[in-house]
């Protein structure tokens, strides 16, 4: 099978179309531009499934150019036979690859190979030949090969060399540590028992054992950690016995050969020293790589959701960044984001300066306008919050409050960018803008902040950085793409994930915005260095110029698509005019009355193309996030020691775990909703009904004051 055949049966997708979208791929076309500008090509597959395709597109390749590098190292040695490349190209794994190329790798220096050189091979082919009989015995036959130049200095160490090379052809087999792998996959078990005498987090695997096909993706990752830091031994049980039967059964023989025992020896040193270590090595990395692919995928969804939380537009925001010796900083920003006060309070302890904080806040409020006052959830959190939940219950002020992740602020407020954005602050000043701005506009504010630093993952430090760095930086790249950005206030690190920038562009684009004003259409892209056709055509769609002559380009319809869409609003009567003043309500409407499908190919364009023209004309400027349900503001305080058993609260969706989901339901700590308390169906993951920024209604179940743990469900007929 081809590899585009390949993905068509994975992905279960029509191989044409798999053909026609990785052509697309190859001629440099960023993912978000194929789903939002190439639905005709690709059949409308969106960014998700061409992020799969893509991931997988490379796999295949990448074992492709291993089969091509492995049959010619092998050809090299004159030993490529057409049964030998047969089994290379029909090998489906990089693993399934390298145990074909195995026997014939350079070998390190081993014990086989110094029993080689000793002379030993002839003795080991007559040993594993397991005849009935022999025409003398056995260590008479070794001793022929005694030879202590070469330091075989008895018939035993003969033996003992002879089993050596036989253990390691065995090892070499690659049918062989094939079955081995399936069998310990299929029969193994995950083990891990104490390795300190004390309490952690690791206690529930203090004497643990799970077969290794049922094990869950959480509890291989958590058992890793807990053995990188030293709480855990882990091993895997094999199921030995059985591998061992398999073996006897392939290499040993029915009779009663006199050479049996040394093959059966041969055999379980094959495995015990060789095979089995390898294997172990294998699957617990299979299962680790199973495990974090899992993990990524859940991450990126998290992410995605927060990423695309609506904008809490048209207020002016006050960031509040809790603290204790140093104070509370504020920042106080406008409806457009920009730091117009800030202030330094003292409302906790040690100073508990609550009369004069109280003032500072108000006086900001009344002078402003604050609509809301944003409050990181970190350090002196719940004191800050009481500190205002009270300030705006006595005051009477029209203001609400909300408390908002402030996960990764402290590394954008230590960052060379957050240096350069605000370079008269200290850190903690930016931390309260950041505070501020993510709750304005979530998405323009958190691109500025590495993505594994936004608190929505499980195990992220313990993942292949580099894959889990691609993964991230793939899911703000398709939110930024979907929502659209302007490009006369976007900042260099919302530029960097716009399809077809990369961040020299960016830096480029912000120079050239700062040496010559606003940009005055889409064309004039053209004129920033480093620029050119084929980034433009990657980029244009996705970017927004409000003030433009050309009415289209503050709408997310392409350049490439400007005629077909005049076209559109000649045939119908409209102008411009009609598109700036608020959209064409009833465009859609008469496109279908006109028939879509004879309409498209008069303005030569596709049926998904012109669904997207007509969707940006009836609503241009339109925000995808608005249909996302928006931020909770309270006026009130809860305290864990309120909650009591049995409560009905709201709360937001903060996280998504393999085990259940995190709720904001108000308190400093985050409850947990366990997966078998989502909903009354079975779920294999909590995601497939929950998302971060969900809003939803809990019952309190359990409250533990000492630990702060609050145990949450959302199911409300249970006994």
């Amino acid at each position: 099978m081809t590899i585009e055949q390949i993905l068509a049966d994975e992905l279960k997708l029509k191989e044409d179309q798999v053909v026609k979208t990785v052509a697309l791929i190859d001629e440099g076309n960023t993912i978000p531009f194929i789903a939002r500008y190439r639905k005709e090509v690709t059949g409308s597959l969106d960014d998700t499934v061409l992020r799969d395709l893509y991931d997988r597109l490379t796999y295949l390749r990448n074992i492709q150019k291993r089969r091509d590098e492995i049959k010619k190292l092998i050809a090299d040695q004159d030993k490529l036979t057409p049964e030998l490349e047969l089994a290379i190209d029909n090998a489906q794994t990089m693993t399934e690859v390298e145990d074909i190329y195995r026997p014939y790798r350079p070998h390190r220096k081993t014990r086989a190979s110094v029993a080689r050189e000793k002379g030993l091979e002839p003795l080991a082919a007559l040993l594993v030949q397991q005849l009935p009989e022999y025409d003398k015995p056995i260590e008479e036959i070794a001793a022929e090969y005694i030879n202590e130049e070469k330091g075989v200095n008895n018939a035993e160490e003969a033996l003992s060399g002879a089993r050596d090379i036989i253990a390691e052809d065995i090892s070499d087999n690659a049918g062989c540590r094939k079955s081995v792998r399936t069998l310990t996959a299929e029969h193994g078990s995950i083990v891990s028992v104490a390795a300190k005498d004390e309490d952690s987090v690791y206690a529930q695997y203090y004497d643990f054992k799970e077969r290794v096909k049922k094990i869950l993706p959480h509890r291989v990752l958590a058992i890793n950690r807990g053995e990188k830091e030293g709480f855990l031994k882990v091993t895997l049980d094999p199921g030995s016995e059985l591998i061992k039967s398999y073996l006897y059964r392939k290499f040993v023989s029915d009779g009663e050969s006199p050479a049996k025992v040394h093959v059966r020896a041969a055999v379980d040193d094959s495995y015990d020293r060789l095979i089995a270590p390898a294997v172990e090595r294998e699957i617990r990395n299979d299962l680790t790589d199973a495990s974090s692919e899992g993990a990524i995928k859940v991450f990126s969804d998290n992410l995605k959701h927060l990423l695309m939380q609506p904008p809490l537009k048209g207020k002016t925001v006050m960031g509040f960044d809790p603290g204790y010796r140093t104070g509370c900083k504020l920042a106080v920003v406008d409806r457009t984001g920009k730091v117009i006060d800030t202030a330094v309070i003292y409302p906790t302890k040690p100073q508990e300066r609550i009369a004069e904080s109280t003032r500072v806040v108000t006086g900001l409020i009344r002078k402003y306008g604050v609509d809301v006052v944003a409050i990181g959830n970190g350090t002196a959190s719940k004191e800050s919050e009481i500190f205002i939940a009270n300030l705006l219950k006595e005051s009477g002020l029209n203001c609400k409050y909300i408390m908002v992740s402030e996960a990764g602020a402290s590394v954008y407020s230590a960052s060379k960018l957050g240096a350069e954005e605000f370079p008269d602050f200290d850190v903690t000043q930016r931390s309260a803008v950041s505070i501020a701005r993510r709750l304005q506009d979530p998405l323009a504010e958190l691109v500025k902040i590495e993505p594994k630093a936004v608190g929505v993952g499980q195990y992220q430090h313990d993942m292949k950085q580099a894959r889990l760095d691609e993964a991230l930086t793939g899911v703000v790249e398709d939110c930024v793409n979907s929502v659209g950005i302007d490009l006369n206030t976007a900042s260099y690190s919302l530029l960097s994930y716009v399809s077809g920038i990369n961040s020299t562009i960016a830096k480029n684009i912000v120079k050239y915005r700062e040496e010559n004003g606003e940009f005055e259409s889409r064309a004039e892209l053209l004129k920033v260095p480093r620029l050119g056709n084929k980034a433009y055509e990657q980029c244009a769609g996705f970017l927004r110029v409000a003030g433009s002559d050309e009415v289209l380009d503050a709408t997310g319809v392409h350049p490439e698509s400007y005629a077909a869409a005049r076209g559109l609003l000649d045939k119908f009567g409209y102008d411009e005019e009609q598109i700036r003043s608020g959209g064409l309500k009833l465009l859609g409407k008469k496109a279908a009355e006109s028939g879509k499908a004879e309409l498209a190919a008069e303005l030569n364009v596709g049926e998904p193309t012109l669904d997207d023209i007509i969707s940006e004309l009836e609503k241009p400027g339109r925000d995808v996030r608005d249909s996302f349900p928006a931020p909770v503001l309270r006026d009130d305080v809860l305290d864990i020691n309120s909650l009591k058993e049995g409560m009905v609260l709201t709360g937001t969706v903060r996280n998504v775990i393999d085990f259940g989901a995190f709720i904001d339901i108000g308190v400093h700590q985050d409850g947990l909703v366990h997966i078998s308390r989502i909903c009354d169906k079975f779920i294999k993951h909590p995601s497939e009904v929950l998302s971060v920024g969900d809003i939803v209604r809990v019952r309190v179940l359990s409250v533990d004051v000492q630990k702060k743990r609050i145990a949450l469900t959302m199911k409300f007929k249970e006994d």
